[in-house]
């Protein structure tokens, strides 16, 4: 179960991460309205208790959030759609939104380097909800024997998340406990369900077809679950992306392996895995979604959507578009 810390006020964090933030030349404004220790107010009234104000480190995690705590939570992403994870930098904004939360939410696994400054002197509860999901380390490059941080990435580890999700809103308020742990468990069976469906997807992709290549390394969990083939160009998009040595690497791999199709993801540039497809004769079969979803309109508005959409296009992209 996740490990909590009381919150005792606001303006530790304040102080140290405004220090944090003028060494990196940012100007931080003073936090307005500011609620008292462990009290939560609904935004312009004095005395009304409202939402479990929620802050998460990206886009897939408030999303989940959002399917756990429904009416009963506020929820926002410190990351925004379409942004890479991996190197963001925390804005002025960012820090004052942590300290108004009432529970903060991250992946873990080394996935956000950036936020270690937060966590240090955050004072709202902090819940890492990658916690219990059997972790697969890199094998290759600088980050060899770390973990993979790209947990949910596997439906098994998202239910993880979800159920992790559950009880961390349930010890912050205790109150409606047992709504958020329904909603955890209907929501568990549902990425369940989608597994299921992602599984089928995929098993219709021949043997001797069964490589998963994309530009970072982050569908080791999927990979395993599904038994495809992991080669990529890169081990995280925190590394350095395209070089020749990547590129003239997984080109071999290619070719040794007669590897049908070749995919990268939305937050990096696809240029040098499309010089692979190039240089191979493989298909550049699209565009994966990973550390981030879509705005509601795109094709990836939630979780159960991203996993759908990948599953859809490596399993058309591994059966040569059939």
């Amino acid at each position: 179960m996740p490990n909590f810390r009381l919150r005792t006020g606001v303006k530790p964090l304040l102080g140290g991460l405004a220090a944090l933030l003028l060494a990196a030349g940012c100007t931080v404004a003073p936090a307005q309205g500011e609620p008292a220790p462990g009290e939560r107010l609904v935004a312009g009234t004095s005395d009304a208790v409202g939402p479990l104000q929620v802050l998460t480190t990206f886009t897939v995690l408030a999303d989940m959030a959002r399917e756990v705590g429904q009416d009963h939570v506020e929820v926002a992403s410190l990351t925004k759609v379409g942004a890479e994870i991996h190197g963001y930098e925390p804005t002025p904004a960012d820090l004052r939104r942590a300290a108004s939360a009432d529970l903060v939410l991250d992946n873990g696994l080394g996935l956000e380097k950036w936020f270690e400054p937060f966590v240090a002197r955050l004072d709202a509860p902090h819940v890492t909800v990658s916690e219990g999901v059997d972790v697969i380390e890199i094998g290759s490059g600088a980050y060899d024997g770390r973990p993979n941080p790209h947990a949910w990435m596997s439906p098994v580890n998202g239910a993880i998340y979800a159920r992790n999700i559950g009880e961390a809103f349930a010890a912050a308020d205790p109150a409606n406990a047992a709504d958020y742990r329904a909603n955890a468990a209907r929501y568990a069976e549902r990425i369940e369900a989608v597994g299921r469906e992602l599984t089928a997807e995929v098993d219709q992709v021949p043997d001797g077809a069964r490589a998963l290549v994309t530009c970072e390394g982050a569908f080791s969990y999927l990979a395993r679950d599904v038994g495809l083939d992991e080669q990529f160009l890169w081990p995280v998009n925190a590394d350095q992306q395209g070089t020749p040595q990547q590129v003239a690497r997984v080109i071999d791999y290619v070719r040794q392996n007669d590897v049908r199709a070749v995919f990268c993801e939305t937050t990096v540039s696809a240029a040098a895995q499309r010089q692979v497809a190039a240089e191979t004769g493989a298909t550049y079969a699209g565009t994966l979604y990973v550390d981030s979803l879509s705005l509601p309109d795109g094709a990836v508005p939630t979780y159960l959507d991203l996993l759908a959409h990948d599953a859809r296009v490596i399993g058309t992209g591994l059966r040569g578009g059939e």
